[in-house]
């Protein structure tokens, strides 16, 4: 048994053949395909990917509500047991950044009770419908297929226009590829070329083109051969004259259009540098969490919510939400500073503040205290004694 059928071997399937696909509202073709170009296989765009998902990786994910503890209590755990939320999300993340299109598929013991979710990479998904109920219907590299119904699934998306349920491709993004690419090229050539030497000389006494091709093969490996010796000394007889050396110059593209490209890459997955090389913090660190972070945690907390709730569990207070300690990003001076303002006025427990400095809890650490010489004006003083105390 294989992962496969580990995650789809106990999901419920139709019994009977599928009747076409779903029509959707705008009779776009209801079909989601892998684009083989790679975008990932770019160092800069792979590195741009990579912050979002480890930044989106840190978000914790809490159960709200008193519906199916048990399912609570296994995810409580991690996503599926090959995964921990962590791997999930990231995962999650870097899926919907590349594809635009990301699907949640719920995983199914042995006696068909949903125990887990898992996001699957298909290289086609169609939409079909059995009994007029749509499903999702994958295929996958390896040729092997699976159903699941669309109600019991998760889709997240980006980019989405065309279709009503799937985000569009990254072709917006390939011209901005092939300068990257053109850039790369350059680089490499330039390095090349000017570790390499070239002359060009007149050489007396030879007519056949037969011969002056062996003198430049005998030269080249004399003088520039691995067995030629260490002295840096080039020695030639009389027979050369009108010696020149060929002296490249490649481009390579300028600083000014370096930054434009990769303002191209930062603009189109909402990062920067100071994100890619783990120097943001505070204003920064929290800009970027609410472009890019918070938009990702609400959209997973409500598509995961309709996964595993209905509508009726949800309605009562039952809900899947991914949270982050922002503060923790604060730079140490603004931490302090927060600290003792919202402790001195009761506004937060010992143990809050500690989860802020990234410290554990410790006993007696959920009270909340009070500076002494706070205290409420409206408070009537009763029971005082001839000192007026």
């Amino acid at each position: 048994m294989g992962l496969f059928e580990k995650i789809f071997g106990h999901a419920p399937r139709p019994k009977g053949s599928f009747g076409g696909e779903f029509k959707l509202l705008n009779g776009y073709v209801p079909q989601f395909t892998t684009w083989s170009g790679g975008i990932y296989e770019s160092e800069l765009i792979r590195s741009a990917i990579n912050a979002r998902a480890t930044h989106i990786s840190k978000l914790k994910v809490e159960f709200n509500g008193s519906a199916k503890e048990g399912l609570k209590r296994r995810l409580s755990k991690g996503p599926s047991e090959y995964q921990t939320w962590t791997q999930f999300l990231y995962r999650l993340s870097t899926i919907l950044d590349i594809h635009n299109t990301a699907f949640i598929t719920p995983t199914f013991d042995e006696y068909g009770e949903l125990n887990g979710v898992f996001c699957p990479v298909p290289t086609m998904c169609e939409i079909v419908q059995y009994n007029n109920k749509p499903y999702l219907r994958y295929t996958f590299q390896n040729g092997q297929r699976a159903s699941m119904e669309l109600s019991l699934c998760g889709i997240m998306t980006k980019f989405q226009y065309k279709s009503d349920l799937m985000g569009e491709s990254n072709a917006a993004l390939f011209p901005t590829m092939e300068l990257i690419n053109i850039q790369n090229q350059g680089i490499r050539e330039g390095v090349k070329a000017a570790a390499s030497y070239k002359f060009y000389a007149q050489l007396s006494n030879f007519s056949k083109a037969e011969d002056l091709a062996k003198e430049r093969k005998r030269f080249t490996a004399e003088n520039f051969g691995r067995e030629a010796g260490s002295g840096g000394i080039l020695l030639f007889p009389n027979t050369y004259t009108n010696i020149n050396q060929v002296k490249a110059a490649p481009w390579i593209v300028d600083a000014e259009e370096m930054r434009l490209i990769k303002n191209n890459v930062y603009d189109y997955f909402g990062v920067n540098e100071d994100i890619l090389q783990n120097k943001a913090f505070g204003d920064s660190w929290s800009a970027f969490y609410e472009g890019c972070v918070e938009w990702f945690s609400i959209m997973f907390s409500e598509v995961l919510s309709g996964m595993l709730y209905s509508p009726r569990e949800i309605s009562a207070g039952n809900s899947v939400v991914a949270t982050a300690n922002r503060l923790q990003y604060m730079a140490n001076k603004d931490k302090l500073n927060f600290s003792v303002q919202m402790m001195d006025r009761g506004m937060m427990s010992i143990n809050e503040s500690r989860e802020i400095w990234n410290l554990p809890p410790v006993e007696g650490g959920d009270v909340r205290i009070i500076r002494g010489e706070y205290y409420n004006v409206d408070q009537k003083v009763s029971g005082g004694n001839d000192n007026g105390n």
